[in-house]
């Protein structure tokens, strides 16, 4: 019987995935192992399956189940590996030598060739080549990974720039004051504990209604004690606060979300305090916590007449669509490579 790695892309929907497996199953395939990965046109699910049907017939019985995009490739055995343990060893070896990066980052994503680029690419083709990956090193170095037949995938790009991290020496901590904002001004960003609960409270008061609106939706004067007690625990997300003067002026959330590789972004920042850059210094940094942290997506839900947290996102590089609900807008910006490129290093 035949090993095959198979990608298909779906549509985020309840019940796709069962009905992906019941289509494999059909065909008298055995799902051995699988993962999941956010990209830009949807979800990519990626079966390591023991399937006696030609890749023809996989790909036709994984239409018929929703699936688009569908690539099949020959697999060996030797790819049913635990990938957290594979990822971890080849992390340790990377520590110890560094300079093999590109043939340890080819080994992680299993890309047929990896190997030092200087500079940057020279003009970016109408239609880029899915199977070829860039990963910045540095500002004018880079490994580029071929993988002839199967695309990367965003949440492949996320894990490349994770793992190029370990090559890298010790980097100081996340700044944490002073920002400089453009009226000369400077801030101290410092991560959300329950020692901030009273001053966290007071810029609430400060803010107005819009303001708070725009956060939340609603103008509510007040953060319940629930939600703040959920912003300080860092098991579900990593939150800052900006601080002038011994005022919170501005607070910024990072939070984990049930959907794989993806982490939602919020801000509230005192009236007075926004036009001035601080709430594009707070995305930044917490788009690059996130990348760090191997996300593959950052996303943001506003409000369509938040016509400043729009500009922002654009400005990042995210993408707009309208959510079912015409008065809602939801945000995605791509993190791994692809932020870095971004300029998000």
């Amino acid at each position: 019987m035949a090993f095959w790695r198979i990608r298909t892309t779906v549509d985020e929907r309840p019940g796709r995935l069962a009905s992906l497996a019941a289509a494999l199953a059909g065909k008298g395939g055995n799902i051995l192992g699988m993962s999941v990965h956010p990209d830009a046109d949807g979800t990519v699910d990626e079966f390591m399956a023991e399937v006696p049907a030609s890749p023809q017939a996989v790909r036709e019985a994984l239409e018929g189940a929703g699936g688009r995009g569908i690539q099949v490739i020959p697999a060996t055995a030797h790819e049913l590996t635990d990938e957290p343990t594979r990822a971890l060893l080849l992390a340790a070896r990377l520590r110890g030598t560094p300079w093999r990066l590109p043939e340890l980052l080819a080994e992680l994503l299993r890309a047929d060739d990896g190997r030092w680029v200087y500079g940057t690419p020279s003009g970016e083709p109408d239609l880029p080549d899915p199977t070829m990956l860039w990963v910045p090193v540095g500002p004018r170095r880079a490994v580029r990974l071929r993988r002839a037949g199967l695309a990367f995938t965003l949440t492949e790009a996320a894990r490349a720039a994770a793992f190029v991290r370990q090559a890298r020496p010790t980097e100081p901590a996340p700044v944490d004051g002073p920002l400089r904002l453009a009226d000369g001004s400077e801030v101290v960003v410092r991560p959300l504990t329950p020692i901030y609960r009273e001053a966290v409270r007071d810029l609430h008061e400060r803010c107005s209604p819009e303001a708070r609106r725009f956060r939340y939706f609603t103008s509510q004067p007040v953060v319940p004690p629930s939600v703040f007690d959920r912003l300080c625990d860092r098991t579900r997300g990593h939150s800052v606060v900006a601080a002038h003067d011994g005022r919170v002026v501005a607070i910024a959330s990072l939070t984990f979300t049930p959907d794989p590789g993806i982490a939602e972004v919020a801000f509230l920042v005192e009236d007075r305090r926004q036009g001035l850059g601080l709430g594009g210094e707070l995305a930044r940094m917490l788009a690059r916590e996130a990348r760090d942290l191997g996300f593959a997506e950052l996303r943001a839900t506003l409000l369509s007449d938040n016509v400043r947290m729009r500009r922002l996102l654009v400005s990042m590089g995210a993408t707009l669509s309208y959510t079912e609900d015409p008065g809602v807008v939801e945000g995605r910006l791509p993190l791994g490579v692809m932020a870095a490129v971004a300029g998000l290093a």
